[in-house]
């Protein structure tokens, strides 16, 4: 059991002061605001958040940062250079560049992760001797950087979507595929979650996959948690609607996927329709704020949507950025550029999305929240920094980075503490798994 002490803690019902959290076999035992600290008590700093949670990144493009913001160019140009990263990754490979992004998370308060996985099969296409060798270097490096892990497993079956029909597989895209759905059904029923793994399911796109597969893919991952990249692009809603008749989240509804377990990432470009279809779904959607602009996709309708009734979430998606802080501002001030007002999102609000709204959306709905029986997961954010100095606690989100975060429990253990991850210098993690996978033409 542990016991932590803090002088302020954001809990369900809003900031509190004083706050006593114990802790036994992974779950919060109690949340007791207006108390004194004791002998034994573990004392945090600042403001004590619960765990903050990425809904959606890609690990491997991690190894784009800093490589590929200059000159023009649009989300189709830099996904060139996104594939050319995929032919210098293996099982082991993956493995060393996942455990140092996941570790760099964790450094910046990020407790669980959805991670969109498709790279799948070897570089040639053929499965591995293990068909999820490459699942498994996820898993394990998540264990290793301490972090929840949900692997979205991906099924990506055709090559994009014209206005003709869907395009083959390219030479790069041979190792994302298993052919057909029942493939990837049975390759998936291979993957087994533990105490901090899930297995969830992913669609890539209604461009990847085409109508008659995508009602097959509802009912082989029922039970699931389900995400798709949905209306990233104007160019993906034009090529749907030109060769369907319909818009992606039309045809996604149409195929009974449409649910309260199911999260539409980017969600960028939608019409009223999928806004509300959406909603009334409860279903949830995945805004990547840095991303989003990084690759000029746009600024989606995160306040339409959540006042049609559905739930959002934040992801890091391509790490250009990994801040949860930053995904937080950056979901109210697209609404602010976006609607000329100020005050899209309370406060409050932003943590939700920030943690339970994207706990649940991972199949982790018993966590993202600092109360009794919740997982125990929750991270420290210093008040006296040169970032944080003077800022009201209320409003740490406005003003913290990741360069803030000062402790990250999982499960009841300390992951990061004193702004040091357990694993050691994640840069140099980092600097070496980069160096093995990067094209150095």
């Amino acid at each position: 059991m542990t016991t932590w002490w803090a002088e302020h803690a954001w809990l369900p019902d809003g900031l509190a002061t004083d706050v006593r959290i114990e802790e036994a076999g992974g779950r919060f035992t109690s949340v007791t605001p207006r108390t004194r600290p004791r002998d034994g008590d573990v004392r945090l700093p600042g403001v004590v958040l619960p765990g903050l949670a990425n809904a959606h990144s890609h690990a491997f493009h991690r190894a784009l940062r800093g490589r590929t913001h200059a000159g023009g160019g649009n989300f189709w140009t830099w996904r060139e250079q996104m594939y050319a990263v995929t032919r210098h990754l293996d099982p082991d490979t993956y493995f060393e560049l996942a455990r140092a992004v996941y570790a760099e998370m964790a450094l910046a308060g990020m407790t669980v992760v959805g991670e969109f996985h498709y790279l799948h099969h070897g570089v040639d296409g053929r499965p591995y001797a293990d068909p999820n060798a490459m699942g498994h270097a996820l898993v394990a490096a998540a264990r290793e950087a301490g972090v929840r892990l949900t692997l979205l497993d991906t099924c990506y079956l055709a090559g994009g979507l014209s206005g003709d029909g869907h395009l083959p597989l390219d030479d790069v895209q041979q190792r994302f595929s298993d052919g057909d759905v029942d493939a990837w059904a049975a390759r998936v029923a291979g993957l087994e979650g533990d105490d901090t793994t899930r297995i969830g399911a992913a669609v890539h796109s209604v461009r990847a996959v085409p109508r008659d597969q995508l009602a097959p893919m509802a009912e082989l991952a029922r039970g699931r948690v389900v995400h798709a990249h949905v209306s990233e692009q104007p160019g993906e809603n034009l090529a749907t609607q030109v060769h369907y008749g319909a818009t992606p989240t039309e045809l996604l509804a149409e195929a009974g996927l449409l649910d309260d377990r199911f999260t539409a990432v980017h969600a960028t470009h939608l019409t009223d329709g999928d806004v509300a279809a959406l909603g009334a779904a409860r279903a949830t959607a995945c805004f990547c704020p840095t991303t989003e602009r990084d690759l000029a996709d746009g600024i989606g309708p995160a306040r339409a949507l959540a006042e049609a009734g559905a739930r959002l979430s934040l992801g890091s998606d391509q790490h250009a950025v990994i801040d949860p802080f930053e995904e937080a501002r950056g979901l109210e001030m697209h609404e602010r550029l976006a609607s000329n007002e100020r005050g899209r999102f309370a406060p409050d609000d932003l943590l939700d999305v920030a943690t339970a709204r994207g706990y649940d959306c991972l199949g982790w709905s018993d966590g993202g929240r600092l109360e009794a029986g919740a997982l125990a997961d929750l991270v420290a954010v210093r008040l006296d920094t040169v970032g944080t100095v003077g800022s009201k606690a209320g409003q740490v989100l406005y003003s913290a980075t990741r360069a803030d975060v000062d402790t990250v429990v999982v499960a009841g253990r300390a992951v990061v503490e004193d702004g040091r991850h357990r694993l050691g210098d994640v840069a140099k993690l980092l600097g070496s798994s980069l160096a093995a996978v990067r094209d150095h033409r």
